[in-house]
């Protein structure tokens, strides 16, 4: 627990966290100190001052709030008259050479030049001169566009590509009104984390080429998830929209700032795996490859189930704790071989120190604290003795299906499946599921820390979750409780976990 001082602004007494600046601190505590140039996690720059405070009896008695830090007893102003004229003036300035085209440009309702316009602003402008013109549309490369006109030359692109991912493609070239962001010749941005300048961009310079004119910000809903691109579990919002007569589209992922997980960042392929929840779904049931109502489909892979003499299941590492339990004792009511193998999951050599990580899949690491075996010879032994093969989204297909082909031959298949493949091609009985954003659960990433998801997406029509379907399959466990109750009756990491409160940052487990 981090230590509490007391200090004051505009006269009244606030306790913040002691370490911090004053625009961390008193905004921990609902008090806004309008910036534009700090962000956290790069740091105080001091250029826009925007920030800039009074301290009472200070020396100096102004003082840019992001270097500033919170010390006890000290009286902050806020809402003097002096600091309110510096706030309109450095807004005006801003606004000099701005295009004002808030109607067309892509940020409007998630732009601080926007807001902090309206609450303190609101002047018109007394520009009696042409504004200076500056480019438009720039492709800087890696599905970033800037828009120079609308750059108020706050460097937090810049310092991104310096201080995170170190590597420098952006600057800030000329002076006065000419200056600008702009890439070195030739030299585009070329990091797996681009996309997020467009984040940290606080105006309209910098947008997605994916996400440009798609949607307005104020049509999405904001949801919170987990993303399932690799083992690292980034916290991401979702933001999705459902018009009328069509069904819930996810229109991107953004960055959820976990500072046990994340921090304020995602990948841009993370970023982007939001079109897979929307593309290729598997949305009926399907037998060998056609169509069919799904309770006749239930009712046939029933009674596969029934009648096959070694049947393996076959779970995905990326389904859900809960999933994966239910898969478990299903296997065991049944005496089943359960494993968690995948052969298209994990790219040695890919990773980095930074977030990606070799493995793809969001919750090996709760397969494994489960005691659920996903090695390629015991699955491989599994298979080639068994009449029936049961597949929990999992794609056999993924790297190199071929030499698993002769194997998958010799045995029916059932495939419960978020997506279209080749196993739902090859299946027996296709059943579709629900996929991560539309439901609730609890996954394990590569540091152990156990954290929890709720469901984002609702459609009309939309697939049961992977533990329901194994419940009408046979599967012992029919309620979240007494999968929980399943789970905590082991004796590793997880036993004794209070599902109902994992703590929204994510729980450690030893």
């Amino acid at each position: 627990m981090a230590e509490k001082i007391k200090l004051f602004v505009n006269g009244e007494e606030v306790e913040v966290e002691s370490g911090k600046n004053l625009i961390d601190a008193v905004g921990a505590v609902g008090i806004e100190i309008p910036h534009l140039c700090y962000h956290p996690a790069l740091g105080a720059d001091g250029n826009c001052r925007l920030c800039l405070v009074g301290i009472e009896d200070g020396r100096p008695p102004l003082v840019p709030a992001c270097k500033t830090p919170a010390v006890e007893g000290m009286r902050v102003q806020l809402d003097t008259d002096k600091i309110k004229k510096i706030q309109k003036d450095i807004m005006e300035f801003e606004l000099i050479n701005h295009p004002i085209d808030c109607p067309v440009c892509d940020q409007a309702g998630e732009c601080s030049l926007q807001d902090y316009y309206m609450k303190y602003d609101c002047q018109g402008s007394r520009l009696m001169v042409d504004k200076v013109p500056k480019a438009k549309r720039l492709d800087f490369g890696s599905g970033v566009v800037h828009d120079q006109e609308r750059c108020i030359l706050c460097a937090r692109c810049v310092r991104f590509c310096r201080q995170i991912t170190k590597t420098g493609e952006l600057g800030i070239v000329n002076r006065t009104d000419y200056a600008r962001v702009a890439i070195f010749p030739g030299r585009p941005l070329n990091n797996r984390y681009a996309l997020n300048v467009v984040d940290l961009c606080p105006v309209g310079a910098m947008t997605s080429a994916d996400f440009r004119f798609k949607q307005r910000v104020w049509f999405l809903e904001k949801g919170e998830g987990i993303c399932h691109g690799c083992s690292k579990g980034c916290n991401i919002y979702i933001d999705h929209n459902q018009e009328k007569y069509r069904e819930d589209i996810i229109y991107r992922f953004r960055p959820r700032h976990n500072e046990q997980v994340n921090g304020y960042f995602i990948c841009d392929e993370g970023r982007l795996s939001y079109k897979k929840e929307n593309e290729q779904r598997l949305l009926e049931a399907l037998k060998k490859g056609k169509s069919i109502d799904l309770d006749k489909a239930m009712e046939l892979a029933a009674k596969i189930v029934e009648q096959a003499a070694k049947v393996v299941i076959l779970l995905s590492p990326n389904l859900s704790l809960e999933q994966m339990a239910a898969g478990r004792s299903f296997a065991k009511k049944i005496g089943a071989q359960i494993s968690g193998y995948s052969d298209g999951m994990f790219l040695a050599g890919d990773g980095d120190d930074f977030l990606i990580q070799d493995d793809k899949s969001a919750n090996r690491a709760g397969l494994k604290m489960l005691g659920i075996d996903d090695t390629e010879a015991v699955f491989i032994k599994a298979l080639e003795q068994a009449d029936l093969l049961i597949s929990v989204d999992n794609d056999l297909y993924g790297a190199d299906g071929k030499a698993l082909e002769k194997s998958l031959r010799s045995a029916s298949l059932i495939a419960l499946s978020s997506h279209l493949s080749k196993m739902t091609e090859q299946a027996e009985i296709a059943l579709p599921i629900a996929s991560y954003s539309e439901y609730a659960g609890s996954v394990v990433n590569c540091d152990n820390i156990l954290q929890s998801f709720t469901q984002v997406i609702h459609k009309t029509a939309l697939p049961p979750e992977a533990d329901e379907v194994i419940h009408q399959l046979g599967g012992p466990l029919g309620s979240r409780e007494e999968i929980f109750n399943e789970i905590k009756k082991g004796s590793g990491p997880l036993a004794g976990v209070d599902f109902q409160r994992i703590p929204a940052e994510g729980l450690p487990l030893t």
